[in-house]
């Protein structure tokens, strides 16, 4: 009797034991399916690996001469004179927009009818700004379609 009585209290130990191994083991397989998750299968994004892939070129500025225009505004006239740069993606883009004299001159016509049904009121603030750059952009792609224009950058604004 003293030995059953000595291998009960031994059972519940060994159990115990396996209990915080199958739990340890659980614990690292997760913590390692989770890092494995983290660094290798999220990488596997199309959106990600795209962007990966795309080399950024250095951007280039095209500049052009100042701009000076009537205002489409009523009763007293007022007139824009704007100097702006349109940065592009890469010397060659700037080069090749450069070089082809119809598509700048087709730019800054469409950039001048564009000015020209613009009113003080709305330029004069932050917001009219921002809606003039982003309507500059949208024309210089519409007219030159190989261009890739990231931003609009004005050296004078003068409202008058």
């Amino acid at each position: 009797m003293s030995q059953e009585a000595a291998a009960q209290p031994a059972a519940p130990a060994k159990s115990r034991k396996l209990l915080i191994i199958i739990v340890a083991v659980l614990v690292v397989a997760g913590g390692g399916g989770g890092a494995y998750w983290k660094f290798f299968a999220k990488s596997a994004d199309p959106a990600a690996v795209a962007a990966k892939k795309k080399p950024t070129l250095p951007p280039a500025m095209l500049s052009f001469d100042p701009f000076v225009v009537n205002l489409a505004d009523g009763g007293t006239p007022r007139f824009l004179r704007v100097t702006l740069g349109l940065v592009v993606e890469g010397e060659k883009q700037a080069k090749e927009f450069s070089e082809n004299a119809v598509v700048r001159t087709k730019v800054r016509s469409s950039l001048l009818e564009l000015l020209s049904q613009q009113q003080a009121s709305e330029l004069i603030t932050q917001a009219g700004k921002d809606a003039l750059k982003k309507s500059i952009i949208e024309r210089a792609k519409h007219d030159a379609e190989e261009l890739e224009v990231n931003d609009v950058l004005f050296t004078e604004f003068i409202v008058q």
